[in-house]
């Protein structure tokens, strides 16, 4: 049983009347494209938001011309809970260290060394290396039609009007071609689905 007020996902019939709602709207290829990801491949708004040229098409080398990829490989960066906004890329300030004994041990001797020999000693550089966080990367299959067509026209309209674009460039921008963030993306979502077809507690 659903829990109280978690939304519910729109039944094929829902969205059928959707999709024919965003055609009477701007930038229908765009809002379809968006829609069909949210549908067929399951994506929060967040997700979507961070989501790349790269990740579902292979351009060619003057950027005007692509090839749909058959599968989305979604970075671990791009998921609930990590820095995803900063693609896992923020500043990392350490505070602490930690050695196991015989590396401690073995740390001590070197660093005996080194002042016997008359060695300049900067205490960072007898730090051990960082351990990353090493999240998982989802593959998601592009096989279904509907979303492959949506996003072909979508990619279609963006060169059309950008001539070319860049592997790193979002895969949806803002009327004022900015990226979207997560919060500005569902709640363009939440219009389309409750404010334009009517389907509440989407």
């Amino acid at each position: 049983m659903a829990k109280s007020g978690q939304a519910r996902v729109p039944t094929p019939a829902q969205q059928r009347h959707l999709f024919q709602v965003i055609q009477q709207h701007r930038h229908p290829e765009k809002n379809t494209a968006i829609m069909q990801i949210s549908f067929k491949l399951g994506l929060r708004a967040q997700e979507i938001a961070l989501l790349q040229v790269k990740e579902v098409a292979r351009l060619n080398t003057r950027g005007d011309d692509f090839l749909l990829l058959e599968v989305m490989s979604l970075p671990a960066a791009y998921t609930k809970g990590s820095d995803a906004m900063k693609r896992s890329k923020s500043q990392y300030r350490r505070r602490t260290v930690s050695f196991d004994i015989e590396a401690f041990n073995q740390l001590i001797r070197q660093i005996e060394a080194m002042a016997k020999a008359g060695a300049e000693m900067n205490p960072a550089d007898f730090y051990p290396p960082v351990k990353k966080h090493k999240g998982r990367s989802r593959d998601l299959p592009l096989v279904d039609p509907d979303l492959r067509e949506a996003l072909e026209q979508h990619l279609m309209v963006r060169i059309e009007k950008q001539r070319t674009l860049k592997p790193s460039d979002p895969l949806f921008v803002t009327q004022k071609a900015g990226s979207y963030s997560p919060n500005t993306l569902q709640e363009h979502m939440a219009l389309m689905l409750r404010g334009w077809a009517g389907i509440e507690k989407a």
